[in-house]
This record gives C-alpha cells, structure tokens and sequence, in this order.
C-alpha cells in the first residue's frame, strides 16, 4: 500500500507540475507587466486561475510620450496546450464570464475593455485617440504579451460592437488571430447608413410592416393618454433628458427608434397591441422594446464614446420624421450627433470602412461571421463575395441575440466543424 501511495503521488505530481508551473508563468508575464495591477479572482469551474488587470496603455501607440491610460483585461487560465479565445469588447468589460467560444473550444480566455470605457477611460480624453487604429494596437500589445506564454491558436471575438472591433483587430494586424469570429457585427459605410432605411421597408411581411407603422402613429396621436405614463415611469427609473432635447423629445426619439429596435430584439408581430388596447397596453408594450434608457442622460453617458466613434469612423443609422404625418414635433436631430461628446470635432472618415471591407473580402481569411436573418444590424452584414477563406451564417428569424448556441442544427454543425477544422490546421 506505501509503494502504491507513493507511485501514485509521484505520477500525480509529475502530471500536477507542469500545469502548476504554466500557472505561475502566466502570473509571473502579468506581474513583469510594467506597471500593472493585479487582483486574483475567483474563476469559473472551468478555470485553475483568473485575474483582473490594469495595463497601461499609450494614448497614442505612434506617440508614446503623449502620456497613457489604464486598460482593464480579464485573464482566465487553463491549459498551456490549449487555445485563446481573445475577446474583443466593443464597451466595459465591467465582469469577468465565460464566452460561448471558450467553453466550446475548452480555451484560456482574455477579455479586453475597449479603450475609453469603464475603467479604461483617460483621466482626461483626448478623443482623438479614441480610433480604431488606437484600439487595435491596445490589442496587439496584449496579444503579444500573452503569445509568450500561450503559443496555441488564438481566436478572436466579440459581440455586436465587439464583432466590429475583431474585424479592426484583423484588418491592422492579421497576423495575430487564428481564427475570428464576430457575432452580429455590422460594418456601416454611413454615418446614416441608407441600407438600414432599405432593411427596415422590407423585413417580414407588409402586414407586420403596416402593423409596426400603425403602433407607431398611435403612440404619437394618443400621446396626451400614454405620455403621462412615458414620464412616471421615467420618474420611476430616475431617467432624465437634457441630452436628447427634454422629455417630449426623447418620448419621439424613442417612437422613431421602436421599429429598429422590434426587429433588432426579435419582438413579434402577434404582440403588437390592437387597435382598440387601452393606453397602459399600449405603454407596456413600448417599454418591452428597451429603448427609453438608450435616449436618457444616463444611457448618453455610458455610450457616449461609442457615438463619437459612430460619427468619426463606424457609421451609424438615423431617422426620417417626415413619415409621421407631422407628428414629430420636437426631435431637431435626424442623427446621433446630439449623443457625441460635446464641443468635440466630429468628421467622419468615409475611406476607412470600405478599405475594412475590401480587406475582409479579399484577405479575411478563417472569419465565421454570425448574424441575425431579421435583426435591424444584418442589413449592414459583412456579405462575402471575394476570394477570403471564410464562412457567414444568418440565422433564420434571429436577432440581435443570436449564437452558436442557439443556431439550427444544421448551421450549428457547419460553424462546429468550420472550427474544429481550422483549429486542427497548422500554420
């Protein structure tokens, strides 16, 4: 029994050293980091580690003199052996969670807060540096911190606006990711994108359509009944509307928003209150849509260097009041200028998005892109055409909130097996 209890400890040690040793590398790269925090965290159950760390980063990667800012990453730890999955976060990263990805992939696993967002915000922002170009380097700086101590595949992701900063990511260093996978990630050439209008007169069905429209036009012609609901529940919630123009304004703002978000959050057509529903049916149902907090100063705040980077270099979407019969009284801006930071120079790039587009066609290769058949952001889809290696799936009828996860059988399995084979190619 001693002889076998001391076999068994020197295998368990022998297979325990080399994962404990990885370990601590992976800790000793984030300590030699200059100047990083580090704070250990409690990892998910398929984690041996996590940490949360502050890196500094150059406000101007071309000029580092120009002073730096603390980025906030998440670092969970597995297996030396086994791949990254490098998200891209198009906003905070206010918490550390598992992706979809890397439970697939049983990856180790780095989220990145976008520059300018939650923690990783300036002390002072230059908004200058906010770019596309800015935070692509913030991401290859950490690629090539961790590729020391994580040799394997690295697949880059991110959802939504995170879909759209993985494309950037690869567009300025394509020799960093393996594989990338962004999620219902647009890629506008506007800062009032026309294919969104385009999108919008088509989805479904004229009835559904008509229906939606007919919503719209009574929330606007009986808004001395629902208004007055519009403002306690925003007393309620504590929202306020200085940014968009007052209450009577962000209440339009907020109708000319419905049919964008009914489509994008995949709301039914059946659901649509009737023509005879009561005023507080007809409010409930608005508020089902989550858009009052989008317009509230609140909700600006938080997104505001998102909607410097929509008016500088992302393209956007906006309105058309004149298909309200005059109803639209109080909303002066058809765009999202309103939202940007104030007394800031807002030119948009137009040349830069094409130049991503033309690269992602021709050069994207080991892209799986991943969209929403009805959400409103397919309408700006990255639609394949060129010579890239590359695989798109939209799903049937989904929105905004769709995954791997939750993609018919058939699609699922095609995404699975795209993965597994790219995984297993060497370079």
């Amino acid at each position: 029994m001693i002889k076998k209890s001391g076999l068994f400890l020197a295998l368990f040690s022998a297979l325990l050293l080399p994962a404990l040793s990885q370990q601590i590398s992976v800790y000793q790269l984030i300590r030699e980091i200059p100047g990083a925090e580090v704070r250990a965290v409690t990892p998910d159950s398929m984690y041996k580690a996590a940490w949360e760390v502050m890196i500094p980063q150059p406000l101007d990667h071309k000029h580092k003199w120009k002073g730096h800012f603390m980025q906030r990453i998440w670092v969970s730890y597995l297996d030396s052996l086994q791949p990254v999955v490098f998200i891209t976060e198009g906003y905070a990263a206010g918490r550390n969670y598992v992706s979809e990805l890397a439970r697939l992939t049983h990856a180790n696993q780095i989220i990145v807060e976008h520059r300018y967002f939650g923690k990783s915000m300036p002390d002072k922002p230059d908004w200058r540096y906010l770019t596309i170009q800015q935070a692509a380097a913030d991401h290859h700086y950490i690629y090539t911190l961790f590729k020391k101590v994580w040799p394997g595949k690295w697949i880059s992701t991110g959802i939504s606006k995170g879909g759209q900063t993985t494309m950037y990511f690869k567009y300025f260093y394509p020799e960093d990711a393996d594989i990338c996978v962004p999620y219902v990630g647009p890629l506008n050439f506007a800062v009032v994108d026309p294919r969104i209008f385009t999108f919008l007169d088509t989805v479904g069905s004229d009835s559904c359509r008509a229906r939606i429209y007919s919503y719209q036009m009574r929330l606007l012609k009986e808004r001395k009944k629902i208004f007055p609901l519009f403002e306690k529940y925003a007393e309620e919630m504590g929202y306020t509307w200085k940014r968009a123009g007052g209450d009577s304004a962000a209440y339009e703002y907020s109708v000319l928003e419905f049919p964008f978000a009914f489509w994008q959050w995949g709301l039914k057509c059946r659901d649509i209150p009737a023509a005879d529903t009561s005023a507080n049916a007809l409010f409930d149902f608005f508020r089902k849509a989550n858009i009052f907090d989008y317009f509230s100063d609140f909700g600006i705040s938080f997104f505001e260097p998102f909607f410097y980077q929509a008016m500088t270099q992302l393209g956007y979407y906006g309105y058309r009041p004149s298909r309200y019969q005059g109803e639209i009284r109080h909303v002066r801006d058809t765009t999202f200028r309103f939202a940007a930071p104030r007394h800031v120079r807002l030119k948009y790039d137009s040349r830069i998005m094409p130049d991503v587009n033309n690269f992602l066609q021709e050069q994207g290769n080991h892209f799986i892109y991943i969209y929403g058949g009805t959400d409103t952001w397919s309408a700006t889809a990255v639609r394949l055409h060129g010579a890239a290696r590359a695989v798109e799936v939209f799903k049937p009828g989904g929105s905004h909130f769709t995954r791997i996860g939750n993609l018919p059988g058939y699609q699922r399995k095609m995404v699975l097996d795209t993965l597994n084979k790219w995984l297993g190619e060497t370079k």
